[in-house]
């Protein structure tokens, strides 16, 4: 009889597919590398096992004890799958952006989540790797994996990943496209093919515009488990020969006609790197014609759609992100555009300016209502802090609950509701019903505010 022990010997040995609807007009071959046939659904399975066992080896990890990871949910996964096994407790720390899907599946698989914010510093003390620090520090026999420092997660890609593409290929793969995030998957893979082909791969790193990994300054995006705000140590910065920058937008459109198109149900960070892959090979098809020809491109596809289902593939989240516009009529952008003829900057405080320079910001430009940032614009939606409206303020003040000079994040209420600049007047007329003013978000970021005064104002036109 053929069967597995435990669900965690079936790691590795995942299928290349050939994509073939959105590749239409490219002559190269591009293979998907399809990760979320791991049995925890992602790439990260690969290197969770590794990782426990070096330090089961090292002694760093004792019977009994609790894995402690900040984590997207993918990791986790593949750590909890293997502390079942082992009898270990654990504990993961997530960024408040990694959706309510992911979270749920590291809680069914008997993890406990710890969900911290997103709009801050890696340094600052609520930041998912502070946090993560303090309760390994904290929990009686704990132990921290850092995947981002951990040199056994490259190691288990040069040891299965690499290989698996080198023979699946026959030698033939010329080209290797990986998302970078803590930069494992594509310092261990890329290396491996750059040893075993030596020097003939050429390896393609897919990062979300804004990550430090494509010359960003690491301000905040909305795609998961990619891209960084520091430079992790187990990513080496020699592996890949060339780096492509991703929006959100592109990102998202791609993983659904992965969806629509190729059956293949997968995340964001998924349609990143195969949108990543088509510029490539776009690029290499003008300037070589016999190179992009003969190429044969993988791309690796870290996990499944499935863990997305309430974002990338909900109309209504994708709407409420300006992503999607909607079906007819006039839309939000519309009614903006209305006091300027075009979109108009974003009026806003910071949280250390002081309450007078608040009251005088929303007085100087005419608002009731404004949010409250931590960059200047363009801001990134992880960059929200809050919001102040007029009357708050003044009822804070006459009240004597705040000074004139106490600094804005004492006394900011909580962000607006979104709605996207695609989504439909009637849309923001429903939503105004439960809500005073709303920030309207286009491609992923804040471009305005709008208030019950401003749809009065386009209706009454």
């Amino acid at each position: 009889m053929k069967y597995a022990k435990h669900i965690s010997e079936l790691v590795g040995g995942t299928p290349l597919v050939q994509l073939t609807s959105v590749t239409v007009g490219l002559t190269a071959t591009i293979l998907a590398k399809v990760e979320y046939m791991n049995p925890g659904g992602s790439v990260k399975d690969r290197i969770a096992l590794k990782m426990i066992e070096a330090a089961e080896a090292s002694g760093e990890l004792r019977p009994g004890g609790t894995i402690v990871e900040p984590t997207s949910g993918n990791t986790g996964v593949g750590l909890a799958l293997v502390a079942q096994r082992k009898g270990y407790r654990c504990v993961f720390v997530c960024p408040d952006k990694v959706s309510q899907d992911k979270r749920d599946v590291l809680r069914a698989y008997g993890a406990e989540v710890i969900v911290t914010p997103t709009a801050v510093a890696p340094d600052h003390p609520n930041s998912y790797y502070s946090v993560s620090d303090r309760l390994a520090r904290e929990i009686p026999g704990g132990w921290k994996p850092n995947q981002y420092a951990n040199p056994n997660g490259p190691a288990s890609h040069y040891e299965s990943t690499g290989p698996e593409i080198w023979a699946d290929t026959d030698g033939r793969v010329t080209h290797l496209v990986a998302g970078v995030g803590t930069g494992g998957t594509i310092t261990g893979t890329g290396r491996y093919l750059h040893d075993v082909s030596e020097g003939r791969v050429w390896v393609i790193g897919a990062d979300p515009a804004g990550s430090v990994y494509s010359g960003g300054d690491g301000r905040p995006y909305l795609v998961e488990g990619v891209g960084e705000d520091f430079w992790p140590t187990a990513y080496d910065p020699t592996v890949p020969d060339e780096i492509i920058a991703v929006s959100d937008a592109d990102s998202f459109a791609m993983t659904r006609r992965l969806a629509r198109e190729e059956g293949l149900l997968v995340g964001g960070s998924c349609g990143m790197a195969v949108e990543a892959t088509l510029r490539y090979a776009r690029r290499l098809q003008e300037e070589d014609p016999e190179a992009a020809a003969s190429a044969v491109i993988v791309v690796l596809l870290p996990d499944s759609g499935r863990g997305y289902l309430s974002k990338i593939f909900n109309d209504s989240w994708m709407r409420s992100y300006g992503f999607l516009a909607a079906d007819e009529g006039a839309t939000v952008a519309d009614v903006l555009r209305t006091k300027t003829g075009e979109l108009p900057d974003l009026v806003h405080t910071h949280p250390n300016e002081t309450v007078r320079d608040a009251i005088s910001i929303l007085h100087e430009y005419g608002v009731s209502q404004m949010p409250v940032v931590g960059a200047e614009p363009p801001v990134k939606i992880g960059e929200v802090a809050g919001a102040v409206s007029e009357r708050e303020l003044l009822d804070a003040v006459f009240s004597g609950e705040a000074e004139l000079s106490d600094r804005v994040d004492r006394h900011m209420s909580s962000a607006l509701p979104l709605i996207g600049s695609g989504e439909s007047v009637e849309s923001a007329r429903s939503a105004l019903q439960k809500a005073d003013a709303l920030m309207v978000v286009d491609d992923g970021s804040p471009v305005g505010v709008l208030t019950r005064h401003d749809l009065l104002g386009f209706l009454a036109r």
